[in-house]
């Protein structure tokens, strides 16, 4: 059975395509350094659309008005342009009612995108520009630290990667009397925040990003308006960030770290990302966003009762095994950190590696 995999290496490639929601213009160059918040291409999203029917008010057929329609795909229309209009003494110009950009022609009819929004895309992590994707954006490669998360506000940022103060374990709450203007432009690395009034402290510093292993869920709302990125390791309710990640952090202190808190797609696989750039000789395979439990792997519970938990997967039971719940499922026994040996449904784990 294939495994999902949250990664949290050490050392390793990363490589990622960033693309426009539309076709637009690609300003990045190949081999390009960027940061995070880089604009590497743009595009116009237009705000609304309008269909100019010119079939039905010239009174002809739609192939004999595609032939009579003067503009094309991509033109840039000005208000009273002509669009089409019958030859003769007399004729019925057909115009366009409203500045803007012709997206689409044929049937008889045409269709405008009006109003622009400039929509500016951004690198997202650290590293260097190795692929062009024409009219949609760019290929991008890193090397260092990568940490995936699975909560994120949707934010982009870079800076200095520092502990909270009075952070000596991974389930250390965060308090706002902890923030003082000696963190202002930081990415703070804490454990677990309940309080409201902690997360607009960090606002009004402001920090430049806020990494926790986990959130109350009352605070989303709340954490999802922050100006900075935050990005929460391993889930909601008081838990502790595991411990892998945890480590690797609190050694790369004082590093620069780049955070892209985007949310979790479960269907296209982005995940919020932690990235600390480090030199690397020669690079590393890219690491797989799949795999196949096998014993040994490092293992994190998605589901109650040991939600969140993190263990080693130490023997996977042959045929289906029967829970309380009455489902037969293919499981695996899982020995927690605490000690404890559970047996677990597959589809309730996922790989940490």
């Amino acid at each position: 059975m294939l495994a999902p995999v949250v990664h949290i290496l050490p050392l390793t490639t990363i490589r990622r395509e960033r693309l426009l929601p539309v076709s637009g213009r690609v300003v990045a160059r190949l081999d390009q350094k960027v940061s995070p918040v880089d604009v590497v291409a743009d595009a116009n999203l237009g705000q609304h659309h309008i269909l100019v029917d010119v079939a039905r008010l010239l009174g002809i057929t739609p192939d004999k008005a595609d032939g009579l329609i003067q503009c094309k795909i991509g033109e840039r229309l000005t208000t009273n342009q002509l669009i089409a209009q019958i030859p003769g003494l007399i004729s019925h110009p057909v115009q366009s009612p409203n500045d803007g950009r012709v997206v689409a022609v044929g049937g008889g009819q045409v269709l405008m995108e009006i109003g622009d929004i400039i929509f500016e895309l951004r690198a997202s992590i650290p590293g260097i520009v190795t692929r062009l994707i024409p009219d949609r954006g760019v290929e991008i490669t890193a090397n260092g630290t990568l940490i995936q998360g699975v909560w994120g506000n949707d934010r982009v940022d870079l800076g200095l990667l520092l502990p909270a103060p009075q952070l000596n374990s991974p389930g250390d709450v965060l308090e706002a009397s902890q923030l003082d203007i000696s963190l202002r432009g930081a990415i703070l690395l804490a454990g677990h925040c309940s309080d409201p009034n902690t997360l607009q402290a960090a606002d009004e510093l402001p920090l430049r990003g806020l990494i926790l292993g986990s959130i109350s869920p009352d605070l989303l709302p709340l954490a999802t308006q922050a100006r900075f990125p935050i990005v929460v390791t391993d889930g909601f309710g008081n838990h502790p960030m595991n411990p892998m990640a945890y480590k690797l952090l609190i050694t790369n202190t004082k590093r620069e770290v780049a955070l892209n808190s985007a949310p979790y797609n479960h269907y296209s696989g982005t995940r919020p990302e932690i990235i600390i750039p480090l030199p690397l000789s020669q690079p590393l395979p890219q690491a797989r966003d799949t795999d196949v439990f096998s014993s040994g792997q490092q293992v994190r519970i998605c589901r109650n009762p040991n939600i969140f938990e993190v263990g080693t997967l130490t023997n996977l039971l042959s045929g289906l095994t029967v829970f309380p719940s009455g489902l037969s499922l293919p499981a695996a026994d899982v020995l927690l950190e605490s000690g404890q040996k559970v047996v677990v449904p597959l589809v309730n784990l996922e790989v940490l590696g």
